[in-house]
C-alpha cells in the first residue's frame, strides 16, 4: 500500500481496481472522465494487470459491451455523466430484467449547477425508474468504500448497481492508502453459461419484474441492517440533547481504505446495527431532552450540513446560547429507501429538514414514508421553500437554513464571527465572464466561413454538444439550437421540412459524429432531406480533456488502429456532396461552404484543423499601428479573445478612434484575423503557421460536455 493525494475520480478508479474489476468502458463526460483515464494510465504503467479499458463509441455501446462481459462472470465498470445515462438507458432498462453474473457497477456522475451539462438531471430518479440500487457518497473516501461495496451488492443480487457522485465529490482531493498494483479478478472457469434467462421475452420479463420488486425489499433491509451497508446511513445527535457519542472519523466507515481524514464534525453513531444503538440512545435521559428536530441529508449536502452544524455549535457557544436538541441522518443509500433506518431516525421527531442537491428525491421518499406510517412529523425542504430548489448547495446557505429551522437569530450568530454567516451573492456580485472559444480555435473560422457563405440567405444553424456550442455567442452568432448529442443533424431535417425556403445546416464535432451522428445522416439520405452537415474535425474534443475516438486511431489499451475516415463513412452512407476545407483558410472555406450549401440534398463540409491544444503555437499576430484604422472589424467579426482594443491608442489612420491590439500570451498565430482585417493592419510574422496533421498528432478525442 502507498499513500497518495488523489482526486475523487482517481480514487474511484483505484477502488474499482482493488475490487478486481476486469473490464472498464464508458464515454467521456465531465465530471466523470478522469476515472477511465486513471485506469488507462495504471494499465499502461503495468499497475492494473489483466484489465481491459476503453472509450467506447457511446454510452449505449459501452454498457452493452459490459453486459456481455458480465454474463461471462467478469467484474465490470461503466462510466458516464448524468445525460450519458439517457443514451445507455435502452440497454439498462432491459439489463435489470435479465440480470448480471459478474458484478456490474454504473459510475454515473451528476452535475448540479449545472456546471458543464445541458441539464440538472438527477440519477437517483433514474435509479428509481429503472429499479436499480444507488449509492450516494458525501465524500471521496466514502465513495471509495461505496465503490467496493457496490460490486459485492451487484453479485449478491445479480443486479447492476449505480454509484452516483456529484461534481464536488468527483473533483475533490484527499489522501488515500491504495494498492501499488492490482490484478483483475479472473473470469470463472465456466465462463458464460447458456441459459434461457439471458434472452428477454415477455413472459420472462413478467417473472423478472417480480424478482426485481422482491430484491429491492431485501436490499432496503440490508441498507438498514447489514453493518457494511448501514454504515453509509450514519446518525448523530447534538445540541441540547447532550447525546454526543465518541467521534469517529469518516475514513473508518466499514470497508473504507482512505487515510484518516476527519470529515465529519459530528460523531457517527457506533453500532452493531442501527436500530439497536439508536433505540438504546433514545432510551437514555429524560424524554424532555430528546430531540424533536431532525435533519436528513444526502450526497455532498451531508458533508456541508456537518460543517454547517459545527459552525453553528461554535458560534452559538461564543454567543452564549445553545442549539436545540437535534438528530442528523445521512442517507448514503437513497434507493431503495432504507425504511427501517429511517423509522428509527424519525422516532419522536416533530419536524425534519431535508437537504439535498438536484431533485427533492429524499424529501419525496420521506413524505411517502410518513404517509404510509401515518406519521405526525412535518417534512421541510425544497417543496416547502426551506432548501434551494436548484443548483449547488454550500455550507453558508445550509448554515442559514438550519439556523432558521432551529429558530436561531442568524444575525446574532454572525456578529460573533468575522465571517458572513449567510453569504448573499447579491451583496457582492461577481463579474459575468461567459465562456468563449479559445484564441486560435479552428471552429471560429468554420462558423465565420459558413456565415459569410450564407450572406443574407435565410438559414437555421443547428448546433450540438461540445465546445463548439460556444459558437452561439456574439459576434459569431452561428448556433441557433442545441438539444442533445447528435440532435443537430436530425433537427436540421425537421427545419428543412417545415421551412423549405430556409437553408438548414448542422454543426457536429468529430467525436459526436461517431457517437450519435450516424443515424441522423442515414435518415437524411434515406428521406432525401436537403441539409448541410458541417463536421468540425479538430482531432480531439477539448471540452472533456482530449480523449480518443474512432477517428483518431488511438486506443486506451495501447495499439494504434487505422483511424476511421469520416469521409469514407459519409460516402458509404450515401452522401453525394462532400467537400473539405481548412477553417484557417478563410476564402477556401467560404468557397467550400457555398458548394455544399448550394447542393440539393444531403451534403457535408469537413472542416479539418487540429485543436489549439494539440499544436505548438506559432508567432503571434501583431497590429501595425500605422495601418490600423480603429474600425474594430477584427473584434466584431470573429471575437477572438486574443484581440483587444485600446481606446487611448492613436495612429495616423485611427486618429481619435483607438486601435486594436493582440495579446501575445494568448495568440497562437492562426492567422484568421489577418484575413478578416480589410486594411492589412494585422500580420503574422511567419509566412505560415504549421499545424500537425491527424496522422502525426497525438490527438485524443471527444465526448459529452
Amino acid at each position: 500500500m502507498t499513500k497518495k493525494l488523489l482526486m475523487g475520480n482517481e480514487a474511484f478508479a483505484h477502488a474499482a481496481l482493488e475490487a478486481g474489476v476486469r473490464v472498464v468502458a464508458g464515454y467521456p463526460g465531465t465530471p466523470s472522465s478522469e476515472l477511465i483515464e486513471t485506469v488507462a494510465k495504471l494499465h499502461a504503467a503495468g499497475a492494473a494487470r489483466g484489465v481491459h479499458v476503453e472509450w467506447s463509441t457511446n454510452e449505449k455501446a459501452a454498457l452493452e459491451l459490459l453486459a456481455g462481459a458480465s454474463y461471462s462472470g467478469a467484474r465490470c465498470l461503466f462510466t458516464c455523466k448524468q445525460v450519458g445515462l439517457n443514451v445507455a438507458s435502452d440497454a439498462l432498462m432491459s439489463l435489470n430484467y435479465v440480470g448480471v453474473k459478474g458484478g456490474l457497477v454504473l459510475f454515473v456522475a451528476d452535475d448540479p449547477g449545472p456546471i458543464s451539462s445541458q441539464t440538472e438531471q438527477d440519477t437517483r430518479r433514474f435509479a428509481s425508474f429503472a429499479k436499480l440500487p444507488v449509492l450516494d457518497p458525501s465524500t471521496p473516501d466514502e465513495g471509495f468504500a461505496m465503490m467496493q461495496a457496490a460490486f459485492d451488492l451487484s453479485e449478491r443480487y445479480h443486479t447492476p448497481v449505480i454509484v452516483r457522485p456529484t461534481t464536488r465529490i468527483n473533483h475533490a482531493s484527499t489522501f488515500f492508502d491504495v494498492a501499488e498494483a492490482t490484478d483483475a479478478r479472473l473470469v470463472p472457469a465456466e465462463g458464460f453459461e447458456r441459459d434461457p434467462k439471458w434472452v428477454i421475452f415477455p413472459r420472462r420479463a413478467y417473472q423478472a419484474h417480480g424478482e426485481i420488486n422482491e430484491r429491492l425489499r431485501e436490499i432496503a433491509h440490508d441498507f438498514a441492517h447489514e453493518p457494511a451497508l448501514a454504515a453509509f446511513n450514519p446518525v448523530v445527535e447534538g445540541g441540547a440533547a447532550g447525546c454526543h457519542p465518541e467521534r469517529r472519523p469518516q475514513a473508518e466507515v466499514e470497508g473504507s481504505r482512505a487515510a484518516s481524514v476527519d470529515t465529519a464534525p459530528q460523531a457517527h453513531v457506533s453500532r452493531e446495527t442501527f436500530n439497536d444503538t439508536l433505540s438504546q440512545q433514545l432510551g437514555e435521559g429524560d424524554a424532555a431532552d430528546a430531540p424533536h428536530l431532525g435533519i436528513m441529508a444526502g450526497g455532498v449536502s451531508a458533508a456541508y450540513a456537518r460543517e454547517a452544524l459545527r459552525m453553528l455549535e461554535e458560534r452559538a457557544a461564543a454567543a452564549g446560547v445553545s442549539l436545540p436538541a437535534y438528530r442528523f441522518m445521512q442517507v448514503g443509500t437513497p434507493y431503495p429507501f432504507p425504511t427501517d433506518a429511517v423509522a428509527a431516525f424519525v422516532e419522536g421527531l416533530d419536524q425534519v429538514l431535508v437537504l439535498e442537491e438536484l431533485d427533492h428525491f429524499l424529501e419525496d421518499e420521506l413524505l411517502a414514508f410518513a404517509g404510509r406510517t401515518h406519521a405526525t412529523f412535518d417534512v421541510r425542504g425544497k417543496l416547502t421553500g426551506d432548501a434551494r430548489d436548484r443548483g449547488e448547495n454550500d455550507v453558508d446557505d445550509i448554515a442559514a437554513r438550519i439556523a432558521a429551522f432551529f429558530g436561531l437569530d442568524a444575525a446574532l450568530l454572525a456578529n460573533v464571527s468575522r465571517e458572513t454567516f449567510a453569504y448573499d451573492a447579491s451583496d457582492d456580485p461577481l463579474p459575468i465572464r461567459p465562456p468563449v472559444l479559445c484564441a486560435g480555435c479552428p471552429h471560429r473560422g468554420s462558423f465565420y466561413a459558413v456565415k459569410r457563405a450564407l450572406g443574407k440567405t435565410p438559414a437555421v444553424l443547428c448546433g450540438d454538444i461540445g465546445c463548439y456550442t460556444l459558437g452561439n455567442a456574439q459576434p459569431l452568432d452561428a448556433v441557433d439550437t442545441c438539444l442533445c448529442m447528435g440532435a443537430g443533424i436530425t433537427m436540421a431535417q425537421g427545419f428543412a421540412v417545415a421551412e423549405p425556403h430556409k437553408k438548414a445546416l448542422a454543426f457536429v464535432g468529430d467525436s459526436t459524429f461517431f457517437a450519435s451522428g450516424l443515424t441522423g445522416i442515414v435518415n437524411a439520405v434515406y428521406n432525401g432531406h436537403d441539409i448541410t452537415v458541417c463536421v468540425l474535425d479538430n482531432a480531439t474534443t477539448a471540452m472533456t480533456g482530449s480523449q480518443p475516438h474512432p477517428g483518431t486511431g488511438v486506443t486506451l489499451m495501447g495499439p494504434r488502429r487505422t483511424p476511421v475516415s469520416i469521409e469514407r463513412v459519409l460516402e458509404a452512407l450515401g452522401v453525394e456532396c462532400i467537400v473539405h476545407a481548412n477553417p484557417l483558410d478563410l476564402e477556401g472555406s467560404i468557397a467550400a461552404a457555398r458548394e455544399a450549401i448550394e447542393f440539393a440534398g444531403p451534403s457535408a463540409i469537413l472542416f479539418e484543423s487540429p485543436c489549439v491544444q494539440l499544436v505548438k503555437p506559432g508567432a503571434p499576430a501583431a497590429v501595425d499601428a500605422d495601418t490600423c484604422t480603429g474600425c474594430k472589424k477584427c473584434i466584431t467579426e470573429i471575437g477572438c479573445p486574443a484581440i483587444g482594443f485600446n481606446a487611448d491608442a492613436r495612429g495616423p489612420r485611427s486618429k481619435e478612434r483607438g486601435q486594436a491590439f493582440v495579446d501575445p500570451s494568448l495568440c497562437n498565430g492562426c492567422g484568421l484575423c489577418t484575413q478578416v482585417c480589410p486594411f492589412d493592419a494585422l500580420r503574422v510574422p511567419s509566412a505560415s503557421n504549421e499545424h500537425v496533421s491527424r496522422e502525426t498528432s497525438t490527438a485524443k478525442g471527444g465526448s459529452h460536455a
